[in-house]
């Protein structure tokens, strides 16, 4: 190989210097176990002498890591830097994964093209592990990234089946809480406004309302029930809705912040008083609700300390130390009364 030039060497010049071929080296870099030990030896000698030494090559062949956790949140900029939510859950993140001298890779995945390429990334083992956020029902992402062997956790789960490891906060008790702060306020007609079916916290937090109105001894009335999608525009359309088909309503229980502005702005602009006419309560605890007028009533979850939750138990199966079954811990969340209620 003395005519080599100088550069970065190619798997070709591996291959060459190797005396095998190029699908053998590259099945030893990939990790597979159908090449034999003397072809390996060759491969691993080669490369360590040509210095050929790719992310997944470094990491195969001397048992090194990247360093480096990815975290995926499947949704847009402009919903990401809107949403207090995930800028908390990245702060968290962030915090316990810098304590431990990883690199964070925050990765956007809008479109399926987007997802496949991110897959392909995976399957080149350019990270330790991943962290999911804002998972939906019919998500494949977290199945692709276990079936590839790479440690994962999800913020929430997507079903009580979940497979994967999580962290989620009590959603049900979210709900429960709210509606028996508001019927102890004397509300007796209280709507809610859900996030999307396909996720289930939401799922939780309406289950948590429905225990709520029983243990109050309300009727469910489904009328009361409106979908959001935990936007602001959500909020506004599903209040507008429940206004339409329940005039009279004296409460609403928003399963998120956002979707509480929202509700507000249409409650107001049909001139209804908040918390006179209309009590308000939304979900989150973020600054928009410390900051309306009046200041919202929210069920705090502990959104920073989830993702650091989240971090911690990445970390641990990257360092092979989480026992035989995913973990899955559910935080408590916490009422916070302010004047909306």
């Amino acid at each position: 190989m003395g005519g080599r030039q100088t550069g970065r060497p190619t798997l070709e010049e591996v291959a060459a210097r190797a005396g095998v071929g190029r699908g053998t080296v590259s099945r030893v870099i990939n990790g597979s176990e159908r090449v034999s030990d003397r072809a390996k030896e060759a491969v691993t000698r080669a490369v360590a002498e040509l210095g050929y030494v790719p992310d997944r090559a470094a990491r195969a062949l001397a048992g090194s890591r990247t360093d480096a956790v990815a975290l995926v949140v499947p949704e847009t900029e402009a919903r990401l830097f809107a949403e207090p939510y995930f800028l908390d859950i990245i702060r968290g993140v962030s915090a316990e994964l810098g304590a431990a001298d990883k690199q964070l890779l925050l990765t956007l995945i809008r479109t399926e093209q987007e997802r496949q390429r991110f897959e392909q990334y995976l399957a080149a083992q350019r990270v330790d592990g991943v962290l999911l956020v804002s998972v939906h029902r019919d998500d494949p992402l977290p199945d692709q990234v276990r079936a590839l062997g790479l440690p994962a956790v999800l913020n929430g789960r997507r079903s009580a089946r979940e497979p994967v490891a999580y962290v989620d906060s009590d959603n049900v008790g979210a709900g429960r809480s709210a509606v028996d702060h508001l019927a102890g306020r004397g509300r007796c007609r209280i709507a809610t406004i859900t996030g999307p079916p396909d996720m289930d916290a939401a799922h939780g937090r309406l289950s948590g309302y429905r225990e709520g109105l029983a243990a109050a001894g309300l009727p469910v009335d489904e009328r009361l029930v409106a979908a959001g999608d935990f936007t602001e525009d959500g909020g506004r359309r599903a209040m507008r809705e429940l206004l339409e088909r329940c005039p009279d309503l004296d409460a609403v229980f928003a399963a998120s912040d956002l979707m509480a502005v929202g509700a507000l702005a249409v409650l107001r602009a049909r001139g209804l008083d908040v918390p006179g006419d209309v009590a308000l309560v939304g979900v989150d605890d973020s600054p928009v609700a410390r900051h309306l007028d009046p200041p919202l009533t929210t069920v705090r979850q502990p959104i920073e300390e989830m993702g650091r939750t989240m971090a911690g138990l990445l970390l641990r199966q990257i360092a092979g130390e989480d026992g035989p079954e995913p973990s899955r811990l559910v935080l408590p969340t916490e009422l916070v009364v302010r004047r909306s209620s």
